[in-house]
Formats: structure tokens, sequence, C-alpha cells
């Protein structure tokens, strides 16, 4: 959002944000984060953030004679109050509601606190954000343009079909274990976020592009060195989210498409298409690996608004 802070602080301002979690708070802080990291397996990065919000938040209570263990609703309430005066945007406070929430649930049920302060908090009105997708012609474009002769080419392509057949999170793509994979019964084992597995199918074009790329193409790649890895380089290693990234960005471009195009885009792709073509959402969570159903459901504000979009163009009185 324009002349707002982005949610993501810089790494030296994380990094004081952490120095000013308030020596009363840091104990509990840190079992909150080893009880998540217990039932939900929580990867460093996210238990990071939360520290990193706790940190913020335990800042400004020590400022007004108080922590995270003794405050009350109107304080977090006048911390959000002055978080939306500063600019922060809807997403960034929304986060920060949340991981209050998580917080202050977990410190009543471990008897750190008899209340819960944030239980009367309302979240902030967050601004509805569509992710951005692509048609069908465009995923077509995007794929014809991968020159394929090539054994880079060929795991490209394997890369782009399997992704958008299967909605899987760059992450997931990427780190995908040769063992994890059956192009005979036209599954992948997958382990998403918080180690919750889930079977995902293929698609023929994926199975027939994967097969393709395994025939000939990874061999070549790894040149005699030894990989458990599906996707890998020249160096034996698998390809980095970072790197799939460029390869997406280098395709669009040739395909003259947006140049924004990311790995996310074509998971969504995947997503609003199988609404468009009248999968239901309760599927398409589970293929997604969504542990909530409300993360799904963004899919029906896109699926809703082409339906509207082509009334408009086609009905007679639209």
């Amino acid at each position: 959002m324009g002349g707002k802070r982005n949610a993501k602080l810089p790494a030296a301002q994380g990094r004081r944000l952490l120095h000013q979690l308030a020596e009363v708070d840091a104990p509990s802080v840190e079992r909150f984060l080893q009880q998540l990291w217990l039932q939900e397996g929580l990867s460093e990065q996210t238990r990071q953030s939360y520290r990193t919000d706790l940190a913020a938040l335990s800042a400004f209570l020590r400022s007004q004679n108080s922590s995270l263990l003794q405050c009350d609703s109107e304080l977090l309430h006048r911390y959000l109050q002055q978080r939306l005066e500063a600019g922060y945007n809807h997403r960034s406070n929304a986060r920060s509601l949340s991981t209050m929430r998580r917080y202050f649930r977990l410190a009543r049920e471990m008897g750190w606190r008899d209340l819960d302060p944030s239980s009367t908090l309302e979240s902030p009105r967050a601004t509805r954000s569509l992710p951005q997708s692509l048609s069908e012609q465009d995923v077509e474009r995007l794929f014809d343009a991968v020159e394929t002769e090539s054994a880079i080419g060929a795991r490209d392509r394997a890369m782009l079909e399997l992704m958008y057949a299967s909605g899987l999170r760059v992450s997931e793509l990427t780190s995908l274990p040769m063992a994890q994979l059956s192009t005979r019964q036209g599954v992948l084992r997958v382990i998403g976020k918080g180690n919750k597995e889930r079977l995902v199918p293929m698609g023929e074009e994926a199975i027939a592009r994967v097969e393709l790329y395994l025939s000939q193409a990874r061999a070549e790649l790894l040149n005699g060195q030894i990989s458990d890895t599906l996707f890998v380089t020249q160096r034996g290693e698998g390809l980095t989210r970072q790197a799939f990234w460029y390869r997406i960005k280098h395709y669009a471009k040739l395909a003259g498409l947006n140049s924004r195009l990311s790995p996310h885009t074509l998971r969504h792709a995947f997503a609003t298409h199988l609404l468009n073509h009248g999968a239901d959402l309760r599927s398409l969570q589970m293929l997604l690996g969504h542990s909530d159903l409300s993360t799904t459901q963004i899919y029906t504000f896109v699926a809703r608004e082409r339906l509207k979009s082509l009334h408009e163009r086609h009905h007679p009185r639209g």
C-alpha cells in the first residue's frame, strides 16, 4: 500500500526489537514458542515472526509500565491504535493481533494468566487483497516459452507443469524428494506446513513432462552426482526458491507476460482454474494443504468476480 510501512521489518530493526523484549516477558515468550513448535512443528522463520511481534508489543507495554503477563485489553487496544496511527497497514496489524491472541490464549491455558486480555479485541478491517492469477491461455503461453530441448529446459517445463497441475507451494516443489513421487500412480506425497502430509494428483501432462525429465535430463544435470531431490541443478543440488522465481520471470518475459509473475502465481492459477471448472471449496482446501478453510475462501471471491464479469459481457441484459 502506497505510503505505508510494509509488515516486514528490516533485519537490523528486527534484531533491535528482539533486544527490546522485556526481561520479565522473555521466559513466557520462549515457552510459548516452544509449545507451538511441539504442537505444530512451526518453522524457525514463523517462530521468529511471532517473537518479533511479541517483542514489539513487550517494548510498548514496558513504556506503559506493564508487561505481557500483566497488561489488560485497554493497553492492547492502545497498542493497535498506535500502530494504525504510525502507518502500519491492515495486513500487518491483523498479523500482530493474531500473534497476540495465540500468545494470550496459551498463557491462559498454561495458567500464566487468569484472563485473556485479547479476547475482546476486534480484528483491524483488512482491505481484501486478491491474489494475482493467470488465464488458462496465459498459462499455455508461459509454458510454450520454455525451450525443452536442453536439460535445463526439460527440468523447468516439468517443474512448471507440476506446480500448475498440483498447486504446490514453491518450497514444496523445490524440495520434493524422489521417494515422494509416483508417476505410475500419478500422485505426490507432499509434506507441507506444520509437517502435515497430503496426497496430491499430478495430472497427465505433468506426469508426461516429469517422466521426460527423468528419462534423460536429470541424469545429464547430475553428471554422475547423487541426489535425493527430484529437481536438481548442474551442481547436483536442489533448485532454490529464488532460482526458480528467476526462471519464471525469465519465461514470463519471453512470453510477453507480466514480469511480476512469481511461483505463487501458478499456485493461484491452479486454485482459480479448478474453481472455474466446478471444484468445491473443501476439495480445494485439501489439495492446497490449507489447515483453515477461511484461507481458501479468497478463491470464491476470485471465481465470483469472474462469473460477474462473464455475465456483464455476455448476458443480453448484463
